[in-house]
């Protein structure tokens, strides 16, 4: 399989996962183990990672030293909450400049604010950190996060958590075809077809949380989403056939055949 290189840095796994939602901690080691992801996402605002010496430390279960941590802006709903989140991750996690943006519109559809996002990108890539960004499947404001100096750019498939898969494929193919930096989808994946079609369109990764986490047997499934992301990344590498309504090329054509 060939790497996935995010800010100049290579990774094997294609599928990046939240560590949220799940029942404890161990819970939380044993799906992420059985995804084979490297990259983890963490909710600066809801997971301890050290900001509460008294409590479970996420970094016992998952540490730095083993997985890539993307801290996170979840529940953040302006650039000015989203900075300040990501400056005291960076302290936390003792300069860590990888991250990853999101400013929310609103708490019942968790759909991206872009301006507040553009606004809060263009601060944090000044501000030397490596930006992977979640936004809306809008190409024009993809193409402007790059633009900015986003590492990655990753579109909704679907609001978050709704598990609905990728709603409008035509948008994200657009968006793919237009940047040069990674395109990960993020938000609305729902089982395992869901993250090979993404990859099948040529996305370079998914991230996903609510699909793995709040499923029946979270291990079984991220196990699942693993296998998707590499078969769709393989299908997408290999070219499929293309479409074509009633001009069939039958399997086992009747011409040429021996003694005919």
């Amino acid at each position: 399989m060939d790497s996935l290189i995010i800010a100049g840095q290579p990774f094997n796994s294609r599928l990046l996962v939240g560590t949220g939602k799940y029942k404890d901690f161990l819970e939380t080691r044993a799906a992420i183990d059985a995804s084979g992801a490297q990259i983890v996402t963490v909710a600066i605002r809801r997971t301890n990672i050290g900001q509460d010496p008294s409590q479970p430390s996420l970094l016992d279960a998952l540490p730095p030293k083993q997985f890539t941590y993307l801290p996170n802006t979840a529940g953040c709903y302006t650039a000015d909450d989203a900075i300040r989140t990501l400056r005291l991750a960076r302290e936390l996690l003792d300069g860590h400049a990888l991250v990853k943006l999101e400013v929310l519109g609103d708490p019942q559809s968790l759909y991206p604010n872009v301006v507040e996002t553009l606004k809060a990108a263009e601060i944090l890539v000044k501000d030397g950190f490596k930006v992977m960004v979640y936004t809306s499947d809008d190409p024009i404001i993809a193409k402007q996060l790059q633009d900015i100096g986003c590492v990655a750019v990753m579109p909704l498939a679907s609001l978050i958590g709704s598990g609905m898969g990728i709603l409008n494929p035509w948008n994200l193919q657009i968006i793919i075809d237009r940047l040069t930096v990674p395109v990960i989808v993020d938000a609305g994946v729902g089982t395992a077809s869901d993250a090979a079609i993404a990859m099948e369109l040529g996305c370079d990764a998914v991230l996903m949380n609510t699909a793995i986490a709040q499923a029946q047997n979270p291990v079984l499934m991220a196990s699942a989403m693993k296998k998707a992301v590499e078969s769709g990344r393989e299908a997408f590498l290999a070219g499929r056939v293309p479409k074509k309504i009633y001009q069939a090329s039958a399997s086992s054509p009747t011409s040429g055949l021996i003694g005919s």
